[in-house]
C-alpha cells in the first residue's frame, strides 16, 4: 500500500494557487489588447461572422506558472530543485510555443523540439526512475526512464496542443485534468503532486474565464506546449505518471485518430478541415477524406451542434476520464 507521512503545505499551496490565479488573470487583458494592435490575431472559424480574436494569450498562462512556481520556491526551500525543473520545462515548452506562433515551425520539428522540454528534470534529476501501476507496484527503470522522459514531454505537449478544436476546451479539458492530478495527489500523499497540480489549475482557471465560448482570446502554442509540458511535469515530479494517463484519454484518442487517418505528423493548417460552419451556425462534421479524423469529427458524426455544445460534449469526456484516473489512483493506494 502506497502510504505517506507528508504534511501538506495548505497555506503555501493557497498563496501558490492566488498568486498563479491573479497575475495571469490581470496580465491577459493587457496581452490582449497588445496582440490586436500587433495584428496577432486569428479568425474564429466556427462563428458566422469570424471575428478576429487576440492570438498568444498563452503568454499569461506562461507568466502565471512562472510567478507562483518563483514565489513557490522562496516559501517552499525543501521543494526548490522540483520547482526550478518545473519552471525550466514549461519554459522551454513556452520559448517554442511562441517561436511557432510567429514563424510555424515543420510538422516534424515541433515534436523533437518540445521532447528538450524534459532536460530540466533530467539534469537535475528531480524524476524518480520507477512507474508504480496498480496491482504491481513499483518498477525499477533506472536506465529507461531517461529515456521515456523526453517522450513523454513531446507527447503530452503535441497532445495538448492537438486538443484546441472550439473555444474553451484546451484550457478546460487541462484544468479537468490538472484537477484529476490534484485529487489523486491527495489520495496518494503526493506534496509534490499537489503543489504543481495547484499552481497550473489556477492558472488555467483564469484562462479559461477569457478563452470560454464566446472566446475572447487564444492561447496559441505558446499557451497549449506549456500547458502540456506542464501536465507532464506533474506526472514525472508528482509519480503520477499512470493516473495521468488515464486522464489522459481523450487527447491520446484525439491525437491517434488524427495521426493514423493522415499518416503523418501533420499541422492543422495543412490539411482540410475536420468541420464544417451551418448558415445556423451549428458545426457539422465534414465529409472530406482528406480531412482527419478527430475527436470533434466524432462528436458531431452523430449530429449537428453548436460550438458550445460540442465543447460540453469534450468536457464530459474528460471529466470521465478523470474519475477513472482517481480510481486508478484509489487502486494504486489499495492494492500496491
Amino acid at each position: 500500500m502506497v502510504q505517506s507521512d507528508s504534511v501538506y503545505p495548505i497555506i503555501e499551496t493557497g498563496i501558490i494557487f492566488l498568486v498563479g490565479f491573479i497575475v495571469c488573470h490581470f496580465s491577459l487583458p493587457r496581452i490582449m489588447r497588445k496582440m490586436t494592435e500587433r495584428g496577432v490575431v486569428g479568425r474564429d472559424a466556427h462563428k458566422i461572422d469570424h471575428p478576429l480574436i487576440p492570438e498568444m494569450g498563452g503568454l499569461a498562462i506562461l507568466l502565471g506558472l512562472v510567478a507562483c512556481t518563483v514565489v513557490g520556491i522562496f516559501i517552499l526551500p525543501d521543494e526548490r530543485e522540483m520547482l526550478l525543473s518545473f519552471i525550466g520545462t514549461i519554459m522551454i515548452a513556452g520559448i517554442i510555443g511562441a517561436y511557432d506562433d510567429l514563424k510555424p515551425l515543420n510538422a516534424k520539428v515541433k515534436p523533437f523540439l518540445t521532447a528538450f522540454a524534459g532536460l530540466p528534470i533530467l539534469l537535475m534529476s528531480t524524476y524518480t526512475p520507477s512507474i508504480v501501476f496498480p496491482f504491481i507496484g513499483g518498477t525499477r527503470l533506472t536506465r529507461v526512464y531517461p529515456l521515456l522522459l523526453p517522450i513523454v514531454m513531446a507527447v503530452t505537449s503535441n497532445a495538448v496542443n492537438m486538443m484546441d478544436p472550439f473555444n474553451g476546451v484546451m484550457a478546460g479539458s487541462s484544468s479537468i485534468i490538472a484537477l484529476t492530478l490534484l485529487v489523486a495527489a491527495l489520495i496518494l500523499g503526493n506534496t509534490e503532486g499537489v503543489i504543481l497540480s495547484v499552481a497550473l489549475l489556477g492558472v488555467l482557471l483564469a484562462f479559461f474565464y477569457y478563452n470560454r465560448y464566446p472566446s475572447r482570446v487564444f492561447s496559441g502554442d505558446v499557451g497549449s506546449l506549456s500547458v502540456g509540458a506542464a501536465l507532464g511535469a506533474i506526472a514525472v515530479l508528482g509519480r503520477l505518471e499512470v493516473v495521468a494517463v488515464v486522464a489522459f484519454m481523450p487527447q491520446i484518442m484525439n491525437a491517434f485518430y488524427g495521426l493514423s487517418t493522415i499518416g503523418h505528423l501533420y499541422e492543422r493548417r495543412e490539411v482540410a478541415r475536420p468541420t464544417r460552419l451551418m448558415e445556423d451556425g451549428r458545426m457539422r462534421a465534414r465529409a472530406d477524406p482528406r480531412a482527419p479524423i478527430t475527436l470533434a469529427r466524432f462528436i458531431l458524426a452523430r449530429g449537428p451542434l453548436k460550438e458550445n455544445e460540442a465543447a460540453l460534449v469534450f468536457m464530459v469526456l474528460s471529466v470521465i476520464s478523470g474519475g477513472l484516473a482517481l480510481v486508478t489512483a484509489y487502486m494504486m493506494l489499495v492494492f500496491t
